[in-house]
């Protein structure tokens, strides 16, 4: 089997969703299991809707007008999505009866941008000629745990969607499976975050033992930075699992940072193309990627960091010190990428504020505490980092030459990432600068 995620702008609009049809009719032979995020847009007008919601206002219209305006374009009955609408109008009213729109009930709403999209690209494949059915992914066995807005698959999911997406296959069917959302063993309706789809794929491929997963997108691959940042980055043809990870986690778009996972586990290969140029080979994300890949390989990064230093004497020949800072930080959810440490301090950076004020408080009782705002955080991903000290030289030597500072340098473990931070200010131009001097030096 062959599994293909087709992300918002694959849905978003009558020409991509004619180029999915074309695409899904020539995988045919490989019985591809189509998985669908909700068309674009759709989910932020679902979010403002809940909100909307709960300040008293009941209005799902702009969203109905959307979809509907989908459906006109292939001459799609609006009942075959009426069920769905009722439920987000019924859904959105429970909110503003309540007066708050809490995580379970924005999951709930959420869920209907999904539900809606694999309805109508089932009914759209099948005007083409495609035997294909939509299948909400919970009705599959996309069975979660409770942490709303972030929900993590329980184990008997894999079993489950086994048994009922080989099922639907066996009877000669396309299945049209929802990205995103799965439920409770209780019946609440939940969703694995933000850009979730991606990551529901990979569960569905690696649970039906798939050849191969693509991601189909807006862009010809994981390309080299971002090309609205860096307009001469390049596509990478071939990755491995931990470059495509670091690339995710730090920042590039391409990918929800958890998609790695399912796949890695099941040594499934990933592939992200392009919705408009299906013929172009996009990038394919391997275990052991090019193994003749030597230097730089991509470079990603992230806006809005913050740096988080905890100073302390008590430091000094203590043991247990840094776990007992950790501890504050899992206690309150706050997710730490890069550390930095000293014999009295240890500096560390965060992307979200949830949860980090209470954190905070509470790093006081250890010592001084202090935040700095407005970082960016610069990842580069080059090969054999241990054995060749180039690019870290040219690293700093491009940074120095456009005057730009860089802090809190940290280097992983897997030899692969290099990573450190730069002012806001100056973080594009970092990204432009450091990719210009280290892919020539490449080519």
């Amino acid at each position: 089997m062959r599994v293909m995620k087709f992300g918002g702008t694959s849905v978003g609009d009558p020409p991509r969703i004619a180029n999915l049809c074309d695409i899904v009719l020539g995988a045919l032979p490989l019985a591809p299991v189509v998985v669908v995020s909700a068309a674009s847009r759709v989910t932020d007008m679902l979010l403002t809707a809940g909100r909307a919601a709960a300040q008293g206002t009941v209005d799902a219209g702009p969203i109905e007008a959307r979809v509907k305006t989908l459906l006109d374009a292939f001459s799609l009955d609006h009942g075959l999505v009426e069920a769905e609408l009722r439920g987000l109008r019924e859904a959105l009213g429970v909110i503003a009866s309540r007066g708050e729109a809490d995580a379970e009930r924005m999951d709930l709403v959420e869920s209907f941008g999904e539900r809606i999209s694999a309805r109508a690209i089932a009914a759209t494949l099948r005007l083409r000629g495609v035997d294909a059915v939509h299948a909400d992914a919970f009705d599959l066995g996309m069975v979660t745990d409770a942490n709303f807005g972030g929900a993590e698959p329980l184990l008997e999911s894999a079993d489950l969607l086994r048994a009922a997406i080989e099922a639907l296959v066996a009877a000669g069917k396309v299945p049209v499976v929802t990205g995103f959302i799965g439920r409770t063993l209780d019946g609440r309706v939940t969703t694995l975050g933000r850009g979730g789809s991606d990551y529901s794929a990979a569960i569905v491929g690696a649970a039906v033992h798939a050849d191969e997963i693509e991601i189909w997108t807006d862009v010809p691959g994981v390309m080299s930075a971002d090309p609205r940042v860096a307009p001469d980055a390049r596509t990478i043809p071939v990755l491995s699992f931990h470059e495509a990870a670091e690339l995710a986690y730090f920042g590039a778009k391409v990918l929800h940072p958890k998609t790695i996972h399912p796949a890695v586990k099941r040594g499934i290969p990933v592939r992200v193309k392009n919705t408009f140029t299906p013929e172009h080979p996009g990038t394919v994300i391997t275990a052991d990627g090019d193994r003749s890949a030597r230097g730089v390989r991509a470079l990603a990064h992230k806006r809005g960091i913050r740096t988080v230093n905890v100073v302390s004497t008590r430091m000094l020949l203590a043991h247990g010190f840094l776990a007992k800072i950790f501890e504050v930080f899992a206690r309150h959810r706050v997710v730490v990428d890069l550390v930095s440490t000293s014999e009295v301090s240890v500096s560390c950076t965060v992307d979200k504020d949830d949860g980090l004020d209470a954190a905070i408080r509470e790093l006081r009782s250890f010592g001084e505490v202090t935040v700095a705002h407005g970082q960016t955080l610069v990842c580069i991903i080059a090969a054999g980092l241990l054995e060749d000290p180039r690019p870290c030289a040219q690293v700093f030597g491009v940074l120095a030459d456009e005057g730009i500072p860089a802090q809190l340098l940290t280097m992983g473990a897997s030899a692969i990432n290099l990573s450190l931070l730069v002012p806001d200010a100056k973080g594009e131009q970092a990204v432009r600068a450091l990719h210009r001097a280290l892919f020539a030096a490449v080519s």
